[in-house]
């Protein structure tokens, strides 16, 4: 499991970086602002499957795509968790004895005030801790 969360980082960090490198010449706040799910889903559509459905991850009015990942996610080799154990996630375990963190009702990291708090130009950088081993 964790070789396919490393995978999906990578993939997702080169989306994420041709996007800021187009927006380089705006402002970090103009940068988190275009990350709107309603503006990402309309100008970015490959840039989450979900897009393309309409949908959201997380059902929050403001939703900001900017932390498509959240920084206090962990990965290990046999489970998923948040490191800062919020009352909002939940554990599923799958038919091979993983155990997934579930982060649907959170929303952490999907608004300004933390983006801003967290805001890095290399996403990267933000998510360094997540998928280690």
């Amino acid at each position: 499991m964790l070789e396919k969360y490393k995978n999906w980082s990578v993939e997702h960090s080169i989306k994420h970086k041709k996007i800021v490198e187009k927006l380089s010449h705006l402002s970090d706040d103009e940068i988190i602002a275009y990350f709107d799910y309603e503006n990402m889903k309309e100008k970015e559509v490959d840039f989450c499957p979900l897009y393309a459905q309409n949908k959201k991850c997380h059902d929050i009015e403001n939703l900001n795509c900017y932390l498509c990942a959240c920084p206090n996610f962990r990965v290990t080799t046999t489970k998923s968790f948040c490191n800062v154990n919020s009352k909002y996630g939940s554990s599923i375990t799958t038919k091979d004895g993983y155990i997934h963190q579930n982060c649907s009702k959170c929303a952490i990291p999907h608004g300004s005030i933390y983006i801003k708090a967290k805001f890095s130009i290399d996403w990267k950088s933000i998510m360094k801790n997540c998928f280690s081993s």
